[in-house]
C-alpha cells in the first residue's frame, strides 16, 4: 500500500518539534505509602503527569533490557528494520550491575511500538516500497507522541520487547498461523510473537473434563487472566439443574459450575496480575435455570448484607452482656446469674430479640464466668474488596442475558415462555414472560446485574453468519463475534481532530483511521494466541477493533450539549467515517493481499451487512435488509457540520464499492471500547463514547498531591458560547473557589479568632484551604491537632472520637452559612448558579453524575441510550458503555430502559442505579435531613468495622529501646534457618530478623532486606496476617523437611516456614501447623516454670508457640509461679485481658471521609484494588482508577 505524509514532514526527526520534559512518577494509596516510584521518566511537556504515571507505571519495560544492543542484518529487510540483540561483547565490558536496565523514555516506547508494526508490516508484504514504510513508521510514532490515538494495554506491555531490545524466553503454550505457509503452528518463543489482543470470546462444551468442556475453559480462562486479558462465554450449552446425565444420576446444574469458575478467577485475580472482572458470562434466556441465574448476585449481595449487619449485631450484643456480668453490686457468682443480675437478664432478652443464636449467648456467659472481661468478635464490612464480598460468589464477571426478538414480543404480548431442556430440547418449564421480565428487571435495580445482550439484532448484522451464530461477547461487551476468537483494540483521541472553529478534522481523522486499521492488521499477522482455535479462527477471520474516545469532551468543548439532537447527529456522523474508511481501508488491503480466508463463503451476508450501514449513513428509513429492528438513521438536518457528513457518506459509498471489489481483509473492524487506561494516557476528558463525569477535576501533582482545576473544557466551551475573558475567570472561580476564607462572609478570619483561632491555626488552614473541597474536611482534630482542639476550643474526647462530628456547627456556625463558606473557599464544584451564566447553556455541561455540593443536573437515562442508539448503526461490533440511574430511579424505569434499547437497535445494555451495590453509598438526600436527629439515626448507615489493612494515619510506631521476642532456629531442606522477632510492650509483633547459615551473599542479603521490608509494614501497621496470607505456601528451593521446631515438619520454601511459625506463634493459626496442638502445650506447661522470674515483671513473654492460645499469667497469693492455659481451659478468674474487639474510630472516620470526598468529587465511592486510591469512575460497562490507571475490563 502507499501512504503519504500528513502530519510528518520527513525532512527532520519527528521528535524535533516536542519540547520534552524529565519528571518523576510517583503514585501513593490512601495512608500516603508510595505505591509506585521512577525518576527521570522522558515524555512530552504537554503531557499530564497522570499520563506520565500511567506509562511509567504500567506500560515501561522495567527491567532485562540490555545497555548494549546490536542490529541483526536479515536479507530483504531495509537496515533501519532489523531486529537488535544484546551485544554480548559490549555488555562484558560493563559492570554485572549495569548490563541490564529499562526503558525510562517515550520515545523508546513510542519506537519499539512503530518499529515492531512496520517490520512486520514489511515482511507481511503491507508497503508498496521502503519509503512507504518510513512514512508510516514515521507518522504512528507522531500520532503516539501527540496523543491522538493508542492501542489497547496489551499492545504497550509486549509488543517490540524482542524486535527492539532481542528479549526471548521459552513459549507459554501459545499458536500461531505461520502467514507464510497458512499451517497452524506452535510457539516456540514467548516474544518474537506478541499477544498484542486484550478482547477474547471463548467457546465451552457440555463436558467436564474434555478439551473444550467446563474443567478445560477454567485452565484456557487462566492462560488469559494471567497476562491480563479479558474473556466472555456463553454457557447456555450446560444442562439445567435435575437434567439426566449419560451415565445416570442427575445434573448438578449450570450454576453449580458458574460458581466454580468465578472462584477460579478470583483467585488468578488476587495473585495481583489481573483485574476484576475481566469476564463475562453470557446465558440464553431460555436456559432451565434461567430464573437463578438472574437472581444470582441479588441473593449474594443479600448474603454479604446479612454478613456484615449480622456481625455487628451479634458482636454488639455478646460486649453487651459480657460488659453486664462485671456489675461490682453483685458477688462473683451472681453477676453471670441473669435471674439476680437484672442488667444482664435485660442484655440476653435484647440480644435474644435481634435473633442472636442461643449458644452464642450461652457462650459469652462461660467465657465471663471463665474470666474474660472483652472480647474479639470479627465483623465484617461492605467494601467491594473486602472478607464479606470474597465469601460469596459471582463477584469476579460481569453477567449477561442473551434475549431474543420472540422473548421481548412476548413480555409485550404478556405471552408464556418455556424454558428448554439442553439434553432433549424439551420443555422443561413453561413460565409467564413478565415474570421472568419482572425478575430481570428487579436484578438490575438491586445490584446492577445482569445486563442484556439482545441476540437477534446482534446475530442480523453478524458478518459471517456462515461460520456459526454470535453467542458472546468480551467482558465489556464491545467485541461480539464467534467463538474461539481474539479481538485487539485501539482508539481515537477526537479532541485532537478539533478545529478552532470547532468543525471536525475530517481529513486528518481519515488519515489516522486508514493507518490504525493497518496497525490492528498487521498486529493481527505478527500475533500468538492462547488456544489452537483462537489462533486459527483469528486467522480465517482477522476481527479489528477500531474505536474513538472523548465524544463526551468534543462536544463539551464544541457547546453542544451531550443530550442533544445536534450532539447525538455528530457522534453518529463521527462513528460513521470512522468505520467507513476502515472498511475501505480493510477492502484496499483486500486489494493487495486477499480477503480474508472466510471471506468468499460469508461474501453475500457481508455485503448486505455493509449495504445496511451505508442505508443509515444516507439517512434512510427504508431500504434496509433482513433488519427486524430499523436502525436510528444519520438525518442530514440535524447534522452541523455539513463537510464531515458528506464525508462520512462517501466514505460508506466506497466502502460499498471496493468491497464489492475486492472484498474484504477483515469480518469486522470496529468497536467503541471503554478506553479505560489508554483514555489516561492520552490525557482524553472523557472516555469512549461516555460523557464527563465531573465538571472539576483534581489535578495530580508530580510527587503527590492534586490541586483543584476546572475541567480544561470547560473554558473553552464557554468561550464557545460567547463569554468574555473576565466572564469565564468569575466562573471558573465560583466553580473552583478562591481556596481561603479571605473576603468571605460568613467564615472568615474576624470571627474565628474571636472564637479562639491564632496564627498558627491560620497558617494551616491557608495551606490546607487551597486543594479542600469541603470545609468540613479541614475542620477537624487532624488539622488543629487535639491539644488546640481540647484546650481552646473545648470539645470532648467524645465529641472528636464521634465520626458525625461536625466542628463548623459545633463552633455555631449555621448550615447557610457554612454552605455559604464552602462555596466560596472550595467552589460549587458545578456551574449551576454561577454568576453570569445564562440557563438556556446549563445543558452544555451536564456530566453522567450530578455535580458538586448543591448541583441538581444530571444527563438522563434516555440520553445515554439514544447516544449508544445514534453510532449503532455503523459500529461492526457494539458498544462499551454504562446506563447511568439515579438512586430514585424503579424496577420499572430499569424495565423501561432494558425496552427501549432494544427498539432503537441496540446490541447490548447494562444498567447502574446509584447506589444499588451494598459498597457505593447512596449519593443524595441524606443531607436533607441531617437537622433531624431521629430521622438521620432512622437511616444512618451500619457504623462499619474497618478491616485493619486500612490504616487510620502515616505513622510509625516505633518499638522499645529494649524489647521482648523469641529466636527460633531451625533447618529447612537442609538449610539452617534463624528467625529472630522484636515485640511491643504488649506483646504484638514490631519485627523480624532472619540470617541464614553459611548461604551464598546475595541469597543471604536478599533475606535481610525481605526482614526489614516485612518489619517496616507491620509498624506501619500492615497486619501480620496480610503477610501470612501472601508468603505461605509459595515455593522456591530451599524446601523440604523441616527440623528443629516443634510445630512444623514440612515447608515449600524459607519464606513459607518463616510465615507458618510467625502465625502459629501470634495469629493462633494451629492449621499451619504439623504437629497436635495438646501435644505442644504439654510441653510447655513443663517448661514455663523455669522462667518465673522473668514473668514476674512481665505479664506476657514471648514463647515462639502459639501466643493466643499459651497465655503467660501471674497467679495470685504473690507466688511465682505460672501456670500456662490453652483455649478456655482458664485456672484463674481475676485475669485481666486486652480489649481486643475494641477498634479506633479514626480508622473509621477516615474512611467514611474518604468515601464522601470521592462522591463530592464525582468518584464512585469504592477504593482501587491496586493503589487504594478512591478515585474510580464508571468507564463503559467497567470501572476505571484515575491514579493509578486500573481497570476491571480488558482494554
Amino acid at each position: 500500500m502507499k501512504f503519504e505524509r500528513h502530519f510528518t514532514t520527513g525532512k527532520r526527526d519527528i521528535y524535533s518539534d516536542i519540547e520534552f520534559q524529565y519528571s518523576t512518577s510517583e503514585i501513593r494509596n490512601m495512608n500516603g505509602s508510595v505505591v509506585f516510584k521512577a525518576e527521570n521518566v522522558e515524555t512530552p511537556n504537554f503531557w499530564s503527569q497522570v499520563a506520565t504515571d500511567i506509562l511509567a507505571q504500567k506500560y515501561f519495560r522495567k527491567a532485562g533490557i540490555a545497555k548494549k544492543l546490536k542490529k541483526v542484518e536479515e536479507t530483504g529487510v531495509p537496515s533501519w528494520l532489523w531486529k537488535s540483540v544484546p551485544d554480548e561483547q559490549a555488555l562484558k565490558k560493563l559492570p554485572v550491575q549495569k548490563r541490564f536496565i529499562g526503558e525510562t523514555s517515550c520515545k523508546q516506547v513510542f519506537d519499539r511500538l512503530a518499529g515492531t508494526w512496520t517490520y512486520w508490516g514489511w515482511k507481511g508484504n503491507y508497503f508498496s516500497s521502503e519509503k512507504d514504510a518510513k512514512i508510516y513508521y514515521d507518522e504512528m510514532r507522531f500520532m503516539l507522541a501527540h496523543q491522538m490515538a493508542a492501542p489497547n494495554s496489551p499492545q504497550w506491555f509486549n509488543t517490540g520487547l524482542n524486535w527492539s531490545y532481542g528479549i526471548d524466553g521459552p513459549s507459554q503454550g501459545h499458536f500461531y498461523v505461520d502467514p507464510y505457509t497458512n499451517k497452524l503452528t506452535t510457539s516456540k518463543s514467548a516474544y518474537e510473537h506478541p499477544q498484542p489482543h486484550a478482547c477474547f470470546i471463548q467457546s465451552i462444551n457440555d463436558d467436564l473434563v474434555n478439551d473444550g468442556g467446563i474443567m478445560d475453559l477454567w485452565v484456557r480462562e487462566a492462560r488469559l487472566f494471567k497476562y491480563g486479558s479479558g474473556t466472555g462465554s456463553n454457557f447456555s450449552q450446560l444442562r439445567g439443574s435435575g437434567e439426566n446425565l449419560s451415565g445416570g444420576g442427575k445434573s448438578s446444574g449450570l450454576m453449580s459450575f458458574l460458581k466454580i469458575g468465578d472462584r477460579s478467577a478470583g483467585a488468578i485475580k488476587s495473585g495481583g496480575t489481573t483485574r476484576r472482572a475481566a469476564k463475562m458470562v453470557t446465558v440464553d434466556i431460555d436456559h432451565p435455570d434461567i430464573e437463578e441465574y438472574i437472581e444470582w448476585k441479588v441473593v449474594e449481595e443479600e448474603k454479604v448484607a446479612a454478613l456484615v449487619t449480622g456481625s455487628k449485631i451479634i458482636e454488639k450484643h455478646m460486649q453487651s452482656i459480657l460488659s453486664s456480668t462485671s456489675n461490682s453490686n453483685y458477688s462473683k457468682e451472681d453477676q453471670t446469674d441473669p435471674t439476680i443480675n437484672k442488667e444482664l437478664k435485660n442484655s440476653i432478652l435484647e440480644a435474644k430479640r435481634s435473633m442472636v443464636p442461643q449458644n452464642y449467648i450461652d457462650k459469652i456467659l462461660q467465657l465471663s464466668k471463665q474470666g474474660y472481661t472483652s472480647i474479639k468478635f470479627k465483623t465484617y464490612d461492605t467494601d467491594w474488596d473486602s472478607e464479606a464480598y470474597n465469601t460469596v460468589s459471582g463477584q469476579n464477571s460481569n453477567n449477561s442475558i442473551r434475549v431474543t426478538n420472540d422473548f421481548l414480543k412476548s413480555v409485550e404480548t404478556d405471552g408464556d415462555w418455556d424454558l428448554i431442556k439442553r439434553t432433549d430440547k424439551s420443555v422443561f418449564k413453561t413460565i409467564k414472560s413478565n415474570d421472568l421480565w419482572d425478575k430481570i428487571g428487579n436484578a438490575a435495580w438491586s445490584c446492577a446485574d445482569p445486563g442484556l445482550q439482545y441476540d437477534t439484532t446482534i446475530n442480523e448484522w453478524h458478518t459471517c453468519p456462515q461460520g456459526g451464530k454470535i453467542n458472546a461477547s468480551n467482558p465489556c461487551s464491545e467485541y461480539m463475534f464467534l467463538d474461539d476468537t481474539a479481538c485487539n483494540l485501539a482508539s481515537l483521541n477526537l479532541m485532537r481532530f478539533k478545529n478552532k472553529d470547532n468543525s471536525f478534522d475530517t481529513t486528518s481523522f481519515e488519515h489516522a483511521v486508514k493507518l490504525w486499521t493497518l496497525t490492528l492488521e498487521i498486529s493481527v499477522l505478527m500475533a500468538q494466541f492462547p488456544s489452537k482455535e483462537i489462533a486459527q479462527n483469528s486467522f480465517d477471520y482477522r476481527t479489528l477493533g477500531l474505536g474513538f474516545a472523548n465524544i463526551g469532551g468534543y462536544l463539551m468543548a464544541s457547546a453542544i450539549p451531550y443530550d442533544s439532537t445536534e450532539g447525538r447527529s455528530l457522534c453518529a456522523a463521527i462513528t460513521a467515517l470512522m468505520s467507513g474508511v476502515s472498511y475501505s481501508t480493510s477492502a484496499l488491503i483486500a486489494k493487495e493481499l486477499g480477503g480474508f480466508p472466510k471471506y468468499k463463503k460469508n461474501a453475500a451476508d457481508m455485503m448486505r451487512v455493509i449495504k445496511n450501514h451505508r442505508n443509515a449513513a444516507h439517512g434512510k428509513k427504508i431500504g434496509y435488509d433482513k433488519l427486524s429492528i430499523l436502525p436510528v438513521p444519520l438525518v442530514a438536518n440535524e447534522c452541523p457540520d455539513r463537510k464531515l457528513l458528506n464525508s462520512a457518506r462517501l466514505a460508506w459509498d466506497n466502502a460499498f464499492k471496493l468491497g464489492a471489489q475486492h472484498g474484504f481483509r477483515n469480518a469486522q473492524t470496529t468497536v467503541i471500547a471503554p478506553t479505560g487506561t489508554i483514555g489516561l494516557i492520552m490525557d482524553c476528558d472523557t472516555t469512549g463514547i461516555e460523557p464527563d463525569f465531573a465538571l472539576v477535576k483534581f489535578k495530580k501533582l508530580a510527587g503527590g498531591g492534586y490541586f483543584k482545576i476546572i475541567n480544561r473544557i470547560v473554558p473553552a466551551a464557554l468561550n464557545a458560547l460567547g463569554y468574555s475573558e473576565e466572564q469565564i475567570s468569575i466562573i471558573e472561580n465560583y466553580a473552583v473557589g478562591h481556596g481561603n476564607i479571605k473576603n468571605c462572609p460568613t467564615i472568615n478570619e474576624k470571627n474565628l479568632r474571636s472564637k479562639g483561632f491564632g496564627d498558627e491555626q491560620f497558617k494551616i488552614l491557608e495551606t490546607s484551604l487551597s486543594s479542600a473541597f469541603d470545609m468540613k474536611f479541614v475542620f477537624n482534630r487532624y488539622t488543629f491537632g487535639d491539644e488546640f482542639c481540647k484546650n481552646i476550643l473545648n470539645f470532648t474526647d467524645k465529641q472528636l472520637n464521634d465520626i458525625s462530628f461536625d466542628m463548623l456547627k459545633a463552633l455555631g456556625y449555621s448550615k447557610e452559612e457554612i454552605e455559604t463558606a464552602n462555596t466560596h473557599v472550595c467552589g460549587a464544584m458545578t456551574l449551576e448558579g454561577a454568576p453570569d451564566l445564562k440557563e438556556k447553556h446549563l445543558p452544555v455541561f451536564d456530566c453522567a453524575n450530578i455535580c458538586g455540593r448543591i448541583g441538581k443536573r444530571f444527563l438522563s437515562v434516555d440520553s445515554h441510550i439514544e447516544m449508544m442508539a445514534a453510532s449503532q448503526p455503523f459500529i461492526s461490533g457494539a458498544i462499551s458503555k454504562t446506563i447511568n440511574m439515579p438512586s430514585t430511579a424503579s424496577v420499572e424505569d430499569c424495565k423501561e430502559a432494558y425496552m427501549h434499547s432494544w427498539k432503537l437497535g441496540i446490541k447490548a445494555n447494562a444498567l447502574y442505579r446509584d447506589g444499588s451495590k451494598l459498597s457505593q453509598p447512596l449519593s443524595s438526600s441524606i443531607s436533607d435531613i441531617e437537622e433531624d436527629e431521629e430521622a438521620m439515626e432512622a437511616v444512618k448507615p451500619i457504623t462499619e468495622r474497618v478491616i485493619e489493612r486500612v490504616i487510620r494515619e502515616v505513622r510509625r510506631s516505633r518499638l522499645p529501646e529494649r524489647r521482648k521476642g523469641y529466636t527460633q532456629k531451625a533447618t529447612v531442606g537442609g538449610h539452617k534457618v534463624y528467625l529472630r522477632t522484636g515485640e511491643y510492650e504488649n506483646g504484638e509483633i514490631g519485627e523480624i530478623f532472619i540470617d541464614m547459615h553459611k548461604e551464598g551473599a546475595a541469597f543471604r542479603s536478599l533475606m535481610n532486606n525481605f526482614a526489614i521490608a516485612v518489619s517496616i509494614g507491620l509498624q506501619y501497621g500492615v497486619p501480620l496476617d496480610e503477610f501470612v496470607e501472601a508468603f505461605t505456601f509459595t515455593r522456591f528451593e530451599p524446601q523440604g523437611l523441616v527440623t528443629g521446631n516443634d510445630t512444623i515438619k514440612m515447608a515449600t520454601s524459607i519464606l513459607d516456614y518463616i510465615f507458618r511459625e510467625l502465625a502459629i506463634s501470634y495469629l493462633d493459626r494451629h492449621d499451619l501447623g504439623h504437629v497436635n496442638r495438646e501435644e505442644i502445650s504439654e510441653e510447655i506447661a513443663d517448661k514455663v516454670d523455669t522462667h518465673s522470674q522473668l514473668i514476674n515483671n512481665s505479664k506476657k513473654l514471648s514463647r515462639g508457640y502459639v501466643r493466643q492460645e499459651l497465655e503467660l499469667t501471674v497467679l495470685q497469693g504473690g507466688q511465682a509461679k505460672v501456670k500456662a492455659f490453652a483455649g478456655n481451659n482458664i485456672q484463674s478468674s481475676d485475669v485481666v485481658f486486652e480489649n481486643n474487639a475494641d477498634f479506633s474510630t479514626n480508622t473509621i472516620d477516615n474512611k467514611q471521609t474518604a468515601i464522601q470526598k470521592a462522591k463530592i468529587q464525582g468518584y464512585e465511592g469504592e477504593a482501587c484494588g491496586e493503589c487504594g486510591n478512591f478515585t474510580l469512575v464508571r468507564n463503559g460497562t467497567c470501572m476505571k482508577c484515575n491514579t493509578c490507571g486500573s481497570t476491571s475490563g480488558c482494554s
